[in-house]
């Protein structure tokens, strides 16, 4: 994850993480991508069901629940081992975590535990009294996915109406008082709408915005030829990069960051070189302690079984179950080769990651796209937008 207005506007400095000690446990969640200690976000695909049909969805949900799903006593074990092992944030996702009937009562329980909780939400499901509940529980944030203006965001989403749904549940969310952000996966369907979703943006008074670029896992792995090609990429990161310094600009209050990318961080680091060389240092620091990809690091996921893995985009390789063991055990148990290559890939790189000048602030990018394209979790990942030149350590 990118902090893009973070960075490229200087909302954030060294000397804000610093104050926490970098540490994952006293930092507020705005500054956790910045901690040393790198206790991982969990996120739980609570459920396997969804409500509607994404064309790119990594767990490929369907319409019913699976009848072997973690139960409310096996949820709470599982989060009370996370409070105490100190995950810093559990992030409720699906399917559609509004399915799971005991949404609310293990949000609440979490957050009685120390942690803090996310909501990952089509959102067509949230009117005002889902809100409410959602508030009362606890919830800290609420991310809702929107892929398009309109129509665009019905097609990919497999509903007619799914645009207006969300949109609703936004506005509900945000009149309960529950901070509430955007999601958008990037590909060549909604490429052509992203100043479109800056202006909703505006106009909806929604205060973050997060913009991911498409894992080919689950559903995305058969839509690979949908992904923006590397130029495309760098235009809409571009374009995300102009309309956040434009809001900054105009004191419109309204957080951007980039998700699965991780090309996206040097790429803003060169910007930030060429556009305010003053503010290098510093940037380049922040990036440096933001790590790059996290996977088997400081973000893991669990499955609606209860199979541990590498990030929620793993749902081919499981690590262990916490219904036999803990998720603290499983976690910092190194005797897997995959965890342990994860948690120390730099070595075992090939190809243009190897040699490359920010390996530092990017770690080698997402592994499952590498695994994806080549069948080799070590080689370079495909969706990395920087050019050969651009990479090379005697390169400009």
């Amino acid at each position: 994850m990118i902090g893009v207005t973070k960075l490229l506007c200087g909302e954030v400095t060294p000397s804000d993480a610093l104050r926490y000690g970098r540490r994952s446990d006293r930092s507020p969640s705005h500054l956790l991508q910045f901690t040393h200690d790198k206790k991982p976000i969990v996120v739980w695909n609570s459920t396997k069901a969804c409500n509607l049909r994404c064309i790119h969805c990594y767990y490929t949900a369907n319409a019913r629940p699976d009848p072997d799903e973690l139960t409310t006593g096996e949820a709470k074990t599982m989060i009370d081992d996370l409070a105490a092992y100190g995950a810093p944030v559990l992030l409720f996702s699906g399917g559609e975590p509004l399915l799971r009937q005991d949404l609310f009562e293990l949000g609440a329980y979490a957050v009685a535990r120390g942690l803090r909780t996310v909501i990952s939400t089509n959102g067509t499901l949230i009117d005002q009294a889902a809100a409410l509940r959602i508030k009362e529980a606890g919830f800290s944030y609420v991310g809702i996915s929107l892929d398009g203006i309109g129509d665009t965001n019905d097609r990919f989403r497999g509903m007619t109406g799914a645009f207006d749904a969300a949109l609703g549940g936004i506005r509900a969310c945000t009149e309960a008082g529950v901070r509430t952000g955007l999601r958008l996966t990037l590909n060549r369907h909604n490429y052509e709408d992203l100043d479109a979703i800056f202006d909703l943006l505006e106009e909806e008074n929604i205060r973050r915005a997060c913009f991911y670029h498409l894992v080919y896992a689950g559903r995305g792995a058969r839509i690979q030829s949908d992904d923006l090609s590397l130029a495309e990429s760098r235009d809409a990161v571009d374009l995300i990069f102009r309309r956040t310094q434009d809001f900054h600009q105009r004191d419109v209050d309204i957080e951007i960051l980039t998700v699965d990318n991780h090309a996206d961080g040097p790429y803003l680091l060169r910007r930030v070189q060429e556009e305010q060389p003053e503010r290098a240092a510093e940037v380049l620091q922040l990036l440096q302690w933001n790590g790059g990809n996290s996977t088997g690091i400081g973000i893991g996921a669990v499955d609606h079984l209860g199979n541990v893995h590498a990030d929620q985009f793993w749902q081919h390789y499981s690590f262990g179950n916490v219904r036999q063991r803990p998720f603290s055990q499983i976690w910092t148990d190194t005797s897997d080769p995959l965890m342990a290559g994860l948690k120390d890939r730099k070595p075992l790189l090939k190809g243009r990651c190897a040699g490359c000048q920010y390996l530092e602030l990017c770690n080698g990018n997402f592994r499952v796209r590498a695994e994806a394209v080549y069948d080799d979790v070590w080689a370079p990942d495909p969706a990395c937008y920087l050019s050969d030149e651009e990479i090379s350590p005697n390169g400009q």
